[in-house]
């Protein structure tokens, strides 16, 4: 993995990039792992089914990984206030104030990354 950059505080509403739970469960311990404490908030939807990470704004310009989406959120329904979800059905899974202000998009698009090979790896093994 790059070495671990904090991103810094945005200045604008930050984008938010979307995965399976599965995956986004194994970069968040990835990141926590190896990354140090370099990961921002993470929500996650009522019904487990996804993860999403707060990065900083203009990364869904360039975002381009597979499996994942990331959107703008222009601060459309944001709400960074913890304990309070940023959006009906979400929840915090690492709330804003307790981790970095968001995460490395590059620091990210490698957890992800190797997120998915453990996960293909584990798969293969049945």
């Amino acid at each position: 993995m790059p070495a671990p950059e904090c991103a810094a505080p945005p200045h604008k509403a930050p984008d938010l990039v979307t995965v399976p739970a599965r995956q986004g469960l194994e970069a968040v311990d990835i990141l926590r792992r190896g990354a140090g404490d370099c990961v921002g908030p993470v929500l996650h939807d009522d019904d487990c089914d996804t993860l999403g990470f707060l990065v900083p704004p203009g990364t869904a310009d360039a975002w381009d990984v597979p499996g994942s989406t990331c959107t703008k959120t222009d601060g459309r329904g944001m709400s960074l206030v913890a304990p309070l979800p940023p959006v009906e059905g979400t929840g915090w899974l690492l709330p804003p104030g307790e981790v970095e202000p968001a995460t490395d998009p590059a620091v990210l698009r490698a957890a992800l990354g190797e997120a998915a090979r453990m996960i293909e790896a584990a798969d293969n093994c049945r």
